[in-house]
């Protein structure tokens, strides 16, 4: 069955926050408001949830009181699309709870990335629903002075529909950057980030292929294997935002991880795969991940791309879930058709 889609965003529409994980630690509740006033400046209006400022240690409330903030904005019939706070590492607590009828029955863009992957999958495999791989409101929109150029050019290509074509091409960011201007002394405020220059796609094996968007964040991807809510990687081009975090994933957690998505038989059934920019990874760790990648992948016949604009390092892209992508590595190409 295929997926809903939700109407495109247009100027003057609703944006709706939520905490459905982490919470806005009060000491950098600036990046929501910075958020909200980059939103306002591209024409759009900004409401919050109930309770999406709340910070509940690491989580931003009671399972009820996430789950409620969902309702609400699925029901508000003013809101046109959901955008998540941030991410964090408990979304999972809400998918019994949640009424998956009634986001059916009011479809609308929902966005988010990291722990967001959980809910994404939850919405389709339980409410048939399209959502978007894309920035949060903390981390991609609450950029100080604005939002990077390259974010927000593919976050309107997928939401708005800005393209015409509806087929383009995902070229690499002529910059990156993961500097970390500490948020809960405000020096984020005080200039934006560093840039690096970028050296490009990188092609861990050739190939050319295609098959609908599925993936997302190592961590939240495992939280979901072997439940009601994980949808079929088949014949999928399948992405994968690897990151490491202390306290949460180190370099023996990654590998167990992949190797757990080898024994499920993932990288046996998937049309090409796709690496994000690995987060908070030495030159040395990313070389022994790629390698490790690189033989799990090895004699299947799809192209395997490193170094695209997916996860925890900016600029990111914006992917509609179920949407139809292409990898071309003799064009060096990633594309939307």
């Amino acid at each position: 069955m295929a997926l809903l889609i939700p109407k495109p965003l247009k100027k003057g529409d609703t944006i709706g926050f939520i905490s459905p994980s982490a919470g806005p630690n009060p000491k950098a509740i600036h990046r929501i408001y910075q958020a909200k006033k980059n939103l306002e400046l591209l024409g759009y209006k900004v409401i919050f949830a109930k309770n999406s400022l709340k910070n509940d240690s690491y989580v931003s409330g009671t399972v009820d009181e996430r789950v409620q903030d969902i309702h609400d904005m699925f029901s508000n019939t003013e809101v046109s699309m959901i955008m998540c706070t941030i991410g964090g590492n408990n979304s999972n607590q809400l998918l019994k709870y949640i009424d998956y009828s009634l986001i059916r029955k009011n479809p609308k863009i929902f966005i988010g990335y990291s722990d967001i992957t959980v809910l994404h999958y939850a919405f389709m495999s339980q409410s048939n629903l399209a959502t978007y791989c894309g920035p949060c409101a903390m981390t991609q929109f609450g950029e100080f002075p604005s939002t990077l150029e390259y974010t927000l050019k593919f976050f309107n290509f997928a939401v708005t529909l800005e393209h015409k074509d509806l087929s383009y091409k995902i070229g690499q960011s002529d910059t990156w950057t993961e500097e970390f201007l500490d948020w809960f002394k405000k020096q984020d405020q005080e200039r934006p980030r560093k840039l690096n220059p970028n050296t490009g796609y990188e092609w861990l094996w050739k190939g050319k292929s295609s098959g609908e968007i599925l993936g997302g964040t190592i961590l939240s991807l495992n939280h979901l294997v072997g439940t009601m809510y994980w949808c079929d990687p088949k014949g999928k081009i399948f992405f994968l935002d690897i990151l490491q975090e202390s306290g949460c994933l180190d370099e023996p957690s990654i590998e167990a991880f992949l190797t757990d998505f080898d024994n499920q038989g993932l990288f046996d059934v998937i049309n090409g795969l796709i690496i994000g920019r690995l987060s908070n990874c030495t030159p040395e760790l990313t070389e022994r991940i790629k390698k490790r990648i690189s033989e799990l992948t090895s004699n299947k016949g799809y192209p395997v791309l490193f170094n695209a604009n997916i996860g925890h390092v900016d600029p990111i892209i914006t992917l509609r879930y179920g949407s139809m992508a292409s990898l071309d590595s003799f064009k060096d190409e990633f594309k939307i058709i």
